[in-house]
């Protein structure tokens, strides 16, 4: 294995560490959004942090999901991106 795909494949193949990993498909949507949402805005995370009013230190725990946001928090962020926060069940 001489990446992280071909590690994750290797895992994937087994039942207990993907129905985690799937569990946690969520999460890893909502922070990726936050990132590119702000990459695509062309903000670092302390201008996102003048404009939503939250502590840099909070949205960088944040983008390494090391925090859960609230969906205020969320809110916020959105609002600092320019962006309308669409929550959904599929």
């Amino acid at each position: 294995m001489t990446n992280f795909n071909d590690y994750l494949t290797q895992q994937m193949k087994d039942p207990a560490f993907k129905k985690a990993y799937e569990q946690l498909e969520p999460e890893f949507a909502i922070i990726q959004a936050i990132i590119d949402a702000r990459k695509s805005a062309g903000i670092t995370q302390k201008e996102l942090s003048q404009k939503s009013g939250i502590a840099q230190g909070d949205i960088s725990k944040l983008e390494n999901g090391n925090a859960n946001p609230s969906i205020k928090t969320l809110q916020r962020l959105a609002t600092a991106l320019g962006k309308t926060l669409k929550i959904e069940f599929v």
